[in-house]
């Protein structure tokens, strides 16, 4: 299979059909993670009645997430990534919910907090690939907590078209920390 590197049009890579399908996968975990996690910021910042299914449904991408690397890392490792990333939606949950509030001191702790665990999945990550860097994860999270954050703060103050353009770009970074996830995964294990 032939697919094009975005900035090297012209260059072709070459990509074995497992490599393709661990890219995808982890490309549709981080996409889902990404509609999820805007789903619940609308929900709650708009009081809709299904915010517990969503936020139900948003609680299943670290579950998600364990099973796709378990087979690479083993239980113990995938359940660690899962309780990490799980923090990192609740956190974020508290946080959308004083702003909302305008509880500007709960909602700077929730930020300290939401920004320690972004650090906290960047040493993990760094320490069990060693493809991985932490200051790549730390310099990935610390803008994908950004973006989400401007997400959020547009619309709870009504400017939805830089909410979405906010949207438009985490997009555009998860896929990006999905592709270093798959080729960090992709090195490691020699997946052909």
């Amino acid at each position: 299979m032939v697919i094009y590197n975005q900035n090297f049009f012209h260059t072709p890579m070459m990509f074995t059909k497992a490599q393709v399908d661990l890219r995808n996968h982890l490309r549709m975990l981080w996409e889902q993670h990404d509609v999820w996690t805007r789903s619940a910021i609308v929900s709650i910042v708009f009081g809709l009645p299904d915010l517990d299914f969503v936020v139900a449904r948003l609680l299943r991408n670290p579950v998600d997430f364990e099973h796709a690397l378990q087979p690479f890392y083993g239980d113990r490792i995938a359940a660690t990534f899962r309780d990490l990333l799980k923090n990192h939606l609740v956190i974020a949950a508290d946080l959308v919910k004083a702003a909302k509030a305008g509880n500007t001191t709960a909602a700077a702790e929730a930020e300290r907090k939401w920004y320690a665990n972004a650090g906290e999945i960047a040493v993990f990550l760094g320490n069990i690939n060693p493809f991985w860097s932490q200051d790549q994860w730390r310099n990935m999270m610390n803008r994908h907590l950004a973006l989400v954050k401007a997400q959020a703060v547009n619309m709870l103050s009504g400017q939805f078209a830089t909410s979405i353009a906010a949207y438009d770009e985490n997009e555009l970074h998860t896929l990006g920390m999905a592709d270093v996830m798959a080729e960090g995964i992709i090195k490691q294990f020699n997946i052909f």
